[in-house]
């Protein structure tokens, strides 16, 4: 009697060409998201909260951007998925199998922290930033793709222990991100008008030019998702920065005034109106001081940037 060996399901077959390709979706999205935290550029997006959150202190994790960790992430997953479709089955058998056993455990364990910490960010942007971003809440549909496949893209042994493992990982996880997003205070209730806070401080220099700009009636329009005009702020330092009369372009922001802004025609950020004269970009402050006629000291404290 002949027996016929039997097929493994299609999802068995497939679920390493799958996770391989979902996963470069979401380094991509990642890697975009990367480059314009880094240049300050704005994103390409189409509900206009992925730049609230993109600058809230949220997507910022030792000092670099969170979409670079997701990156990494995503990349580390497309290498476990194909490392054992790079190894000949009839030539390493053994090496194959290894391969394909431990990095089965390496994608379930990568997959579930990447869809607890998924959810934490999705709790942020829901009651915390209160803002969408449809890049997060893709990467978030991609790590609980990541998630199911790992799952049932094989046949798994002990299931017991596959939960104990899962279990363990969320709880590292879970405790890892509260652990570091301990101390961030919520964007929307921070310092200074605008939705960020300055931890520079001010002279006498920079406060006197605050109040001179103030008195003859000089405004700043801006965004607080505009890198340029938190540069322009922590020129002048935490107390002058509270001088300036400020005028909040971004609807989401802190006393927006959106309509005051296009009326006035604002094009850019930052932008100076000065003297009835507008002028786009950051400004030095000795820039500032020549622009409207300041006398005073100029022993400005901050070191001066170049006007963009």
């Amino acid at each position: 009697m002949i027996t016929r060996k039997q097929s493994l399901p299609w999802i068995h077959r497939w679920s390493r060409p799958l996770i391989a390709g979902i996963a470069t979706i979401g380094a991509a999205v990642t890697a975009y998201l990367t480059i314009t935290k880094l240049t300050g550029d704005p994103t390409a997006c189409p509900t206009g909260g992925c730049d609230v959150v993109l600058s809230s202190p949220y997507a910022t994790m030792f000092g670099l951007p969170l979409a670079l960790f997701g990156f990494l992430a995503y990349a580390s997953m497309v290498v476990f998925a194909i490392a054992p479709l790079l190894v000949n089955p009839s030539e390493q058998k053994a090496l194959r199998t290894n391969l394909e056993r431990w990095t089965g455990l390496l994608l379930f364990m990568g997959a579930t922290a990447m869809t607890i910490f998924s959810g934490y960010l999705m709790y942020l942007i829901a009651f915390v930033i209160k803002a969408v971003c449809i890049y997060c809440v893709g990467s978030a549909l991609l790590s609980t793709s990541l998630f199911i496949l790992s799952i049932i893209g094989r046949d798994w042994e002990e299931v017991g222990q596959l939960f104990f493992t899962g279990t363990i990982v969320s709880m590292i996880t879970l405790v890892g991100t509260l652990g570091v997003y301990a101390n961030v205070s919520n964007p929307r209730v921070a310092a200074q008008p605008g939705g960020y806070t300055i931890a520079s401080s001010s002279g006498a220099a920079e406060i006197a030019l605050a109040q001179h700009l103030k008195q003859t009636g000089a405004k700043m329009y801006g965004a607080f998702t505009c890198p340029h005009c938190q540069n322009q702020k922590h020129l002048f330092g935490a107390e002058a920065a509270k001088q300036l009369n400020y005028v909040e372009c971004h609807p989401q922001g802190q006393n927006a005034q959106p309509q005051t802004c296009q009326v006035a025609g604002i094009e850019g950020f930052p932008t100076w109106e000065i003297n009835g004269q507008k002028y786009t970009g950051e400004k030095t402050l000795p820039e500032l001081a020549d622009l409207s006629n300041y006398q005073g000291a100029r022993n400005f404290r901050n070191a001066p940037q170049s006007g963009h």
